[in-house]
């Protein structure tokens, strides 16, 4: 947008001495609001270092869903339970996470590949060079890890491999089961959020990211044209205006960030 007319940013999120994430003013003054009027949850794939990087207005959260459902924080504490519940589905439920982290750095290109990670001994993931990252390579990734119990997203230059047990919407159904709330809100915009917004009430999907590129949708989800900080700030609106008869729990799937160019 012109200049005159781009939004005020407060920064949310300082990494390596320099600014990284941001939300507008006005919806920094919302989302302080409604963490005082419903519960609110800070959800993402993050691993818990890498959230406890995004300092939020308002009240620290009560919950918090890090490394996409593996960690539970509980006034910002691990909930060890929780943690040998999903230790447990996954021995169970799909390939280890070595045989997956084998064959990324067996058959990722060093033209490509900039830095390898795990998150938590639960999912791996890669940061590449998207412009040199082959389609068909990814689709080969896809297909392999889908047999092995395992799914793949590609969200900017990251790209995770992370086990199909592994969901934001189980761990937001443990926390409504804790708070007894009546309603989910949710909002999100990756392949990795897509279980989250199916399983809360009502959603609503920004017009960046992963799922808008796709054009995924679901019927209780809200399409918006808005992107980046502008985005943030409607999904904040929105929970704001649904959550005022009390009762809901907005779970977000993501750090407000500016839409990249």
């Amino acid at each position: 947008m012109p200049d005159a007319e781009a939004p005020r940013l407060l920064c949310v999120e300082t990494y390596e001495h320099k600014p990284l994430s941001y939300m507008t003013e006005q919806a920094a003054a919302g989302l302080a609001e409604l963490v005082r009027t419903a519960v609110f949850v800070p959800t993402t794939t993050r691993t818990r270092e890498q959230y406890r990087r995004v300092r939020l207005p308002g009240p620290a959260p009560r919950f918090a869903v890090c490394a996409n459902g593996g960690e539970l924080l509980v006034h910002g504490e691990s909930d060890p339970a929780w943690r040998a519940r999903v230790d447990r589905a996954l021995a169970d439920g799909c390939a280890p996470l070595t045989e997956v982290r084998a064959r990324l750095l067996r058959t990722a290109d060093p033209a490509w590949l900039l830095k390898e990670r795990t998150a938590e001994d639960l999912f791996a993931y890669l940061v590449v060079d998207r412009a040199l990252l082959p389609k068909t390579w990814v689709e080969d990734l896809t297909e392999w890890a889908d047999t092995r119990g395992w799914s793949v997203s590609l969200q900017g230059r990251k790209l995770y491999t992370v086990p199909k047990p592994l969901t934001k919407s189980a761990a937001v159904a443990e926390i409504v089961r804790r708070t007894g709330a009546r309603e989910v809100l949710a909002a999100g915009d990756s392949l990795l959020d897509a279980d989250l917004l199916l399983a809360a009430d009502r959603a609503w999907r920004p017009g960046h990211g992963e799922l808008a590129e796709t054009g995924w949708s679901a019927p209780h989800v809200n399409v918006l044209e808005e992107r980046g900080v502008l985005a943030g700030e409607a999904i904040v609106g929105a929970f704001a205006r649904a959550a005022a008869d009390g009762g809901r729990i907005p779970a977000n799937g993501h750090a407000q960030q500016p839409a990249s160019p």
